[in-house]
Formats: C-alpha cells, structure tokens, sequence
C-alpha cells in the first residue's frame, strides 16, 4: 500500500515539515525518526510512504516543523489525526490543512465543548469486510471536516456538484457520521471525479430532515489527482465557516460555601450543586464557576475559611460533604441531635464554619465507626485507594499529625517534621492501633469524591460546564510543602503589589514556586495537580496567572506587601545605577528614612513614645528603629504580645502604632535583591509616596522616576514573556480542560499576546480595566477569547459598588451607561439591568455573573443589603469568608416569572444559540 501525505503551510526558510506517528514509516512517535515531506512550491508539502501489508489499518499521526537554526519543533494544534484504512486499499492519499496553534476556534475542542456543551456520541464504526466477503475494488474520496460546534440535536452534512454529493439538492445532502467527534466523515464514489468538485458542509436537523443553514463564503473547491483503481482519497477541511458568528455563552459565579437548600447544615454542599445546574437550565446559564474547593484544615478555627490557603492541593474540604449521603447514624439519640443543629444552622444568615465543622467532623468519626468493616472492604473505595493513593496517605497522615500535636506547623512534629516514604508507611500501616485515625480521612475524602463526582456528571449531562479554581500559591505549612518542600521558597512569601484595593499591597503568606527544581521534570507536581482537577471539571481559573511570568515576592521577615519584590527580575547593579545618574547610598537610599519632622507626619502626638520604645539615634534628628524592631514581623510579634493582656482601648491605640511602623519600615527607595550580596537593587513599588522620596532634590526625583517607568513597565518584558513560555505550555496540555486566566492588576505588556498564543481566555472586569488610560472598561470592546464580569468575588457587587464613589458612579452613569443628568442615589433593579444587558452583548466567549448581581435586577429577590453581598475584602488579610445566598435554591427554581425574564435575556443576546 502506497500512503501519501499533502498538506498546505508557508513556511520560512530554514523550516521544514515532517508528518509524526504510529507506524514504523512515521517513526513510531520518535521525533527523530519522522518522516520530511518534500516543499512542492505555493506552500505545498508531499510526502510518499509505502507499506507493506494490505491489511486493515488504523494508526495517528501529527504535523509538526522543524526549525534547522535552532533544532526546535513546532507541532500543529489538537489531539493526534485518526486514520482508518480499510484492508485491500492500494493506495492512500491523505490532503490535510495545518492546524494553527493561535485560532479562536481552539477553544471550541477543549473538553468544555466537546465532552459537555457540544458533546456527540460517536456513531458505530462501519462494518468490518470478512475474509470470505469479496473486496470490492472502488475508488473513494472521503471528505473530513472538524467541526465542534454541532449543537447535540444536528449533525453535519454535505452538498455538491457530483451525482454521489446530491447535485445541490437539498433534499439528497449527505449525512456525515463522527467516530472521533469533532471529526466528521463521509465516504463517497464520485460520478465524475475528473472534474472540479464544488462543495459546502451545512448543519442538518435529521428530526426534521432539513438543513438549518449552510456554512458561509464561497463553495469549497477539490481537484482531485487522477485517481487510480482501489485508491482511497481522504481531503480532511479545518474549520466550518458559522454564519452567525462566534459561539457565545453566559454563566453564573457562587463559591459552594454560599448555596443554601432547604435541607442544607449551615453551609453549601457538593450535593447543591445538583439544584443549581438545574436553575442554570431554567436560565439559560452554560457555566458554573467556584471558588476553590481543596481542604483548608489547619487551626479548626473559622480562619480556615479562607479558600486560598489550602492544606492540599488534591484533597477536598470536609465542609462540603453532605451528610445525608453517608447515611443515618444508627445512633439515634446523637442523629437526632445532628438534626436539630442542622435546622439552627441553616437558619443562619452566614455561613457559622466552626459550628458547622464541629457538628459535621463528629458525625464523620461515628459514621466512619459505624461502617467501617463495610467500607474498608468496598470494591470502589478500594480501587479509590489505589488511584490517590499518592496524595491521599500523606494527606491522611499530616491531618492525624496535626490534631495530634495541635499544630499544623510540621516543624514542631518532633521524628515526624521531616517527611520520608517509610515514616509514611509507618502511620498509615493498616495494622498499626491508630490506623483508624488515619482511615476516617480516607473515608471522608472517598464520600467528597463520589458527591462531586455524581454533581459534575449531572452538569455534563444537562450541559452545563463546571468551571473550578488554581489558587496560584500553596499554604507554607501544607501537605505539599512537607513531602516536597525543595518544589518551594519556603522562606519567602508571595502577594501583589499596591492597588486601588490595597494601598499597602497584598501578602498571601504563600511560598513562592522554585521554578527552577519543577522543570526538572516538566512540571510534574503542576500537570499531576491539573489532572487530578480535570476528574470534577471542564475548564478552570488560573488565580493570578501573572505569577507564571513573575511573581511579586515578599520577604520573610516583611509583612506588607509594598516590601515585595518581582521574582524573577532584572535587579538594578551599581553600576547602573550610576551610569543613570544616581549617586548611590545605601544608607539613604535602602534603609528606612526616618527624621523628627517625617515622624510627625507618620505617627503624629505618639512621636516622642516611638522614639523612646522603638528608635535609637545615632545622629542628631536621625533615627534607626533598635535590633528588636528592625524588622516588620518583630514589630507584628511586639504587638501581638502587648495585646494579650491589653483592655479595648489599648489595643485600639496598639493597631495605630504598629500600622505607624510599618510605614515607617517601609520608608525606602530601593530593595536590595535577593542573592545580590548588596550588589543588586530593585526599586520600591510607589515610592513617589515615602517620605524619603519628598526629601530628595527635583532631578534626583525626575532620574529615580524614569527609572521607575521604565523598570516597572519597559525592563522586563521579553524576559518575562520567556519565563512564561517555559512554563504555561507545560500546564495548559495537562488536561483538555477550557483554560482561563485571571490576568488583572499591574499587567506587563507581554501577557496578553502570550495567553492569546496559548489559548488561554482573559478576565475582563467593567471597573478594572485593561486600558490604565480608562476608568472604565466596555463590554463591547472585550476580546472574543477572554471571560467578562461585572464583579468577582474579591470586590463589591454592582449594586454595593454603586453606594461606595458617588463621583466615579456619576461618570459611570453618563459615560458608560449613556444616560444623561444625575445618577440615582440607589442601584436601583433597571440599572442593574441595563449593565448584565451591556455584558450580555460582549463580543467575548464567556460571560460570567456572581449570582448576586443577577438577583439584583429583582426587587423581589435581592438582597435588602447591598454591602452584604460582597464575598472577600482584599484589603483585610482577617477576612472571614461567610457569606451565603439570602434565598434557597429551590425557591429561586420556583421563580418563574424571574427565571423566564432572564433566560429571555440570555437568548436574545444571542448566547444561547445550539450552533
């Protein structure tokens, strides 16, 4: 059998095309062994190979270039292109088009589409010739088509200007099959080959036998080579060329904490879930996005509430286990008081997290009890086991450690704050006596599994995408930064740098990431994490997906984020410093400057108590905070101390000092960098507003300035480009999973054509926008690939954020909303609409609301409050994180006369079209 490869791509020189895959001729997907096609001109590439058997066949294959400069290979877009050959054929042409990695389209075959809103279960595969059936020689052409976006109802079809293709009668259009959705085929003998075929793909109802539209543009053209007897010619198309534009969708945002049901204990489960893709149905809404979910049990103090701080990125969080679904105690007494919390729990206003824990980890040890022979013995938990096993004994042993000593600080574990496999192995032995304390975590997390299991495979079958959350950093005394603490700066601590939200920055208290060890083996830790995700979900965030092209790193020993620094960077030498204009002195440029008269304006009437507790004086008028104070931690530890025995007003008076200091330790230019030896400097972020920089000559202010703009802004943007592109590639072929970024805040240049290279989908919010030269974003300017939102989690809702700056409302109302005179006091339901109406008509992919801000068009159905809607409080590294859903779910399913309203909207808009 003869085998021929044609596929079209210019190329530039030095780059050549080679064709990758299952057979030997192809190299086995050994890359060195593939085979060169041959440049034929006009972009035209062809390639011959002969095989020896004439059996049927199947195998894969993948186009990828190779750059002869710098032995680099590029491979085309998607999963590995299917053939099937039938047996007897003599000859084989395969006519394929490039599949680029940068098309808007891409994201239509991740498994958000493919496997839930799109999905197409394949057709039987045609029926295999038997040896005794004569082979009947036939000269085919099959035609090819991938084409994702086929609503479940329609399948694709296919006109021509040939007998075999219908003659462009509507009535006779071919029918094509998908074996390997998004693939569409049809094999055909054409009547007359030889001459120029014209032909069109449509969307076709078999339900009604009609064709709901034809793809746009010019007919498709196809000179076919003379074929000879017994040959097969497959002409595979790339895109179907939609008539009305690009597919478009809407979603909802709630973090799991917050749903409350009827039957709910205080706080939202995985088993609502299952309420609430029912009431997105109802609605219109394609999408579910959550907060993260992962098991945040470190002080079993409502400070765990905190999502972001994970103690595993692989196990899920007790709190969202439904009790039901474990069973009734046995104990019937203790059942009947666990349901007598449950109804004073679930009357709360806010989620109670220690109330709720306490009621809910009592019921985990008794149910565990009650049916442990049964479950340990379990046919599915056991092959649970084996699965995650991996994660799940460390995991189980760091839970039962950490109730043991009362600490989840591994470094007070005594034998046991080092990790190793055979200490593992020693408290997860199953015949050890406290192996019961380790198997109730494996009981709990089996149960959490299966509820989120059974939800996500309910959204998929009502086609509605789950959509989950990558917090960007990992607890510093995690599961994961005890097995492999050399993956981590465990001393250092990664945030954001100072914004409109928090004017002294952000400290997450996470460690950063040693990029450097995880490359070692291509990102392992990450792609493990991603598949472990891809169980439950069909796309996901990536929280602060800046940090993959640079970090904002804080020391240990600060507290505030505006001490960080961006890691990696292109520290500031001396030397460079100099040749700029800068007459460098560390002193005075490096250590807090601190005179009288700048006390006075920082700490005002407490400034001689400052200097008599904090301070020493080396000059006249110049002070130095004393060994003890040096640093901000020491001065957060000072206080600390100070009020544990302190009455209100002292620790009132205490807060206003200790925040007086820590401006003070901030009162530098510049940071020394990491690992420089004092040789290297990165310049303080807003130091225009220190007190050092107000002392300092005009030209000295003018030289630091430019070096400002252009560090921050300029310096750094190939190099952080390339540190992104070693590792996002990595992390985004993890899984098919739909892939989003949240790329707010101080955004280098370099990051959105680098997420637009990747396919990975940006986030759009309406008051921060991407244009630093606009107050307000538009809807209507978004790009396609990108996720837009009135609000997120982490700020106030539409209708609090009305009530906060009157003045930027106003612009806002006359602006943006195109209305003219006074904005109205209150956020009243019409303006709320007006601005999910505005998002509705976005040209982007995906828009997503908080399901707060939805609500808000109903006076009937919003909350009352406005400032009780909003989840977190960046600027409040305390924050309790409580909020919950005023209404149950099932009454906002019974809001008919609300939930038509809005499914109209969404399909009007056009976002909820089936093709």
């Amino acid at each position: 059998m003869k085998l021929s490869f044609q596929i079209h791509y210019h190329t530039i020189w030095g780059q050549a095309v080679y064709v990758c895959g299952s057979l030997p001729e192809l190299g086995n997907w050994e890359n060195a062994k593939a085979f060169r096609l041959s440049s034929q001109g006009g972009g035209i590439w062809k390639g011959e190979i002969d095989i020896s058997e004439h059996k049927e066949l199947n195998f894969e294959y993948k186009y990828f270039l190779f750059e002869e400069n710098n032995q680099n290979r590029i491979w085309e877009f998607g999963e590995n292109r299917k053939a099937r050959i039938p047996k007897n054929i003599d000859k084989v042409a395969l006519h394929d088009h490039w599949s680029p990695l940068q098309d808007e389209e891409n994201a239509l075959f991740t498994s958000a589409f493919t496997e839930v809103l799109l999905k197409h279960n394949p057709d039987p595969l045609p029926k295999k010739t038997t040896s005794k059936e004569k082979e009947e020689k036939t000269t085919k052409v099959r035609f090819q088509i991938l084409a994702p976006r086929v609503g479940v109802k329609y399948r694709v079809c296919l006109l021509g200007n040939d007998e075999a293709l219908g003659n462009w009668d509507t009535k006779k259009a071919v029918q094509l099959k998908t074996y390997h959705f998004p693939l569409w085929e049809a094999e055909v003998e054409l009547k007359n080959p030889n001459q120029v075929i014209n032909y069109k793909y449509g969307i076709y109802d078999p339900e009604t036998q009609t064709i709901k539209t034809w793809e746009e543009g010019d007919n498709r053209v196809l000179t076919l080579p003379d074929l000879a007897e017994n040959s097969l010619y497959i002409k595979t198309d790339r895109k179907f060329r939609y008539p009305l534009g690009n597919w478009k969708g809407a979603g909802l945002a709630i973090p799991v904490f917050a749903l409350r049901s009827r039957n709910g204990l205080g706080v939202g489960e995985f088993t609502d879930l299952k309420l609430l893709v029912d009431w997105a149905v109802k609605t219109g809404m394609k999408m579910i996005q959550i907060l993260p979910i992962n098991d945040t049990v470190a002080t079993h103090t409502w400070k765990d509430s905190y999502p972001y701080a994970a103690i595993s990125v692989f196990a899920l969080h007790p709190i969202y286990l439904n009790l039901q679904g474990i069973g009734n105690l046995s104990a019937s007494l203790t059942q009947e008081i666990i349901d007598e919390q449950r109804g004073w729990l679930n009357d709360k206003e806010t989620v109670d997290y220690e109330g709720v824990m306490r009621i809910k980890s009592r019921f985990f040890k008794l149910a565990y009890d009650e049916q442990r022979n049964s479950f340990l013995k379990e046919k599915e938990f056991q092959t649970f086991f084996e699965e995650n096993k991996t994660w799940l004994k460390p995991y189980a042993a760091f839970s039962y450690l950490r109730d043991l000593y009362g600490t989840y600080n591994y470094e007070k574990w005594g034998r046991f704050a080092k990790y190793t496999p055979e200490m593992i192995e020693e408290v997860t032995n199953p015949k050890g006596s406290q192996y019961d304390d380790i198997a109730v975590h494996y009981f709990i997390q089996y149960h959490l599994h299966r509820q989120l299991l059974d939800a996500y495979t309910y959204a998929q079958e009502k086609q509605v995408v789950l959509k989950g959350d990558i917090p960007i950093g990992i607890f510093r005394y995690s599961v994961d930064a005890w097995v492999s603490p050399e993956l981590y700066n465990l001393e250092s601590q990664a945030g954001a740098p100072p914004d409109d939200f928090a004017a002294t920055g952000q400290n997450w208290k996470f460690p950063t990431y040693n990029w450097g060890v995880m490359a070692q083996d291509n990102y392992a830790w990450w792609r493990q994490r991603l598949a472990h995700l891809s169980r439950y979900f069909d796309a996901f965030r990536i929280d602060h997906i800046l940090g993959f092209f640079r970090i904002w790193e804080i020391d240990g020993n600060a507290v505030e984020g505006i001490l960080g620094q961006f890691n990696p960077s292109m520290a500031l030498g001396k030397s460079e410093l100099t040749n700029r204009g800068i007459q460098f002195d560390y002193e005075r440029f490096c250590e807090p400057f601190i005179r009288r008269h700048t006390l006075r304006n920082i700490v005002g009437e407490e400034t001689d108590y400052v200097i008599s507790t904090f301070l020493n004086e080396p000059r006249s008028g110049h002070y130095k905070f004393r060994p003890e104070f040096k640093t901000q931690k020491l001065i957060e530890a000072y206080f600390e101390k100070q009020n544990e025995e302190a009455g209100i007003e002292q620790i009132a008076r205490n807060m206003r000092l200790k925040e007086g200091l820590f401006r003070l330790a901030a009162e530098v230019i510049f940071l020394e960098a990491p690992f420089s030896n004092g040789e290297a400097f990165n310049p303080r972020h807003t130091f225009q507003k220190t007190q050092s920089y107000q002392y300092l000559s005009e030209s000295a202010k003018q030289i630091l300035n430019d070096l400002y703009i252009d560090y921050f802004y300029k310096r750094h943007e190939i190099f952080w480009k390339e540190q992104a592109m070693t590792k996002l590639p990595a992390i985004t072929k993890a899984t098919n999973m739909l892939v989003c970024g949240e790329d707010l805040g101080m955004v280098p240049d370099c990051v959105p054509p680098t997420m637009e290279e990747l396919g990975i989908l940006s986030l759009n919010i309406q008051r921060m926008p991407k244009d630093p030269k606009r107050e307000f974003g538009h809807p209507a300017d978004y790009p396609y690939l990108s996720v837009g939102t009135p609000s997120s989690h982490d700020m106030s809702t539409i209708r609090g954020w009305w009530e906060e700056d009157k003045a930027q409302i106003q612009k806002f109302y006359n602006q943006i909303m195109g209305h003219g005179g006074q904005a109205p006091y209150f956020c009243e339901a019409w303006i709320v609409r007006e601005i999910i109406v505005q998002h509705l008509y976005s040209p982007c992919m995906w828009v997503v609301f908080p399901i707060q801000d939805l609500l808000g068009m109903d006076t009937k159905l919003r909350r009352e409050n406005a400032k009780a809607e909003q989840i977190n409080v960046p600027a409040n590294p305390n924050h309790y994180w409580r909020y919950r859903l005023h209404l149950n779910i099932e009454d906002l399913l019974a809001a008919e006369d609300f939930n038509t309203d809005l499914a109209e909207l969404v399909a009007h808009s056009g976002r909820s079209a089936e093709y």
